[in-house]
């Protein structure tokens, strides 16, 4: 009988280079806001979304490439860029055909440094685009890395949520000798049917919705509300 490949959860960026990730596809998670923007801005047309760790890159691709530069420190829209990380800020009717630049605290950090490590391939997910991940990783019988970009390089639970999500559908297809899945798994089986009240309870929520984002962050933990699946290829992000 084949072996199946292994899955693992790796809670910060600042544990993931003690994971092995050559060969193994790694999950890029930012529930709160980034990857769920990113599969929003895709699900609703936009050409590509350009991830850069740097507000000085995003300005200077946003230049060359006439798209549309996007970020937020600390919740708020970064001077010098055009848009924020809000997933309510891209819909079709602004976003179709058009590239997005985006810079984030977290996840286009993690996201780099996933690429740096050596990973064989990087999608990004989120709750709207969770059936997208998971059908994809199911498929494709690679070792698997679920990457939780947290906050600040400290623990946050919605990534950890997303990942439970995650492996609660595709448990079936992977060897999972690993705690952290573990733990993420009985966490979203304890709270999938009281997500809205759960993510309240979360610094992310605290931080976020004293910012009036509390629309956003009910959006953030919808499962399929954008169902596609962002795929890094050659410095962008595409379907």
């Amino acid at each position: 009988m084949d072996q199946k490949p292994f899955l693992h959860t790796v809670l910060s960026p600042r544990l993931l280079d003690i994971y092995d990730i050559t060969n193994s596809i790694v999950v890029v998670i930012d529930v709160f806001r980034a990857t769920s923007t990113i599969a929003t801005a895709l699900y609703n047309g936009a050409a590509r979304v350009i991830p850069v760790d740097s507000v000085d890159k995003c300005i200077e691709i946003g230049k060359t490439t006439g798209g549309i530069t996007a970020g937020e420190r600390d919740g708020k829209v970064i001077p010098g860029l055009a848009y924020g990380n809000s997933p309510a800020e891209y819909p079709r009717s602004f976003i179709e055909g058009k590239t997005l630049v985006l810079t984030t605290t977290n996840g286009t950090r993690l996201l780099h440094m996933a690429l740096n490590c050596g990973a064989s391939e990087v999608v990004t997910g989120s709750f709207p685009n969770l059936s997208a991940v998971c059908d994809y990783l199911a498929a494709q019988k690679k070792n698997v890395i679920l990457g939780c970009s947290a906050w600040k390089d400290r623990f946050n639970l919605e990534d950890a949520l997303f990942a439970g999500a995650v492996i609660q559908q595709i448990q079936d297809h992977f060897t999972i000798h690993c705690d952290s899945s573990l733990m993420a798994l009985d966490m979203y089986e304890l709270h999938k049917k009281d997500m809205f009240s759960f993510i309240r309870r979360t610094t992310h929520w605290h931080r976020l919705a004293s910012y009036g984002l509390e629309s956003d962050l009910e959006y953030c933990v919808t499962p399929d509300a954008a169902n596609i699946l962002p795929f890094y290829k050659d410095g962008d992000l595409v379907l």
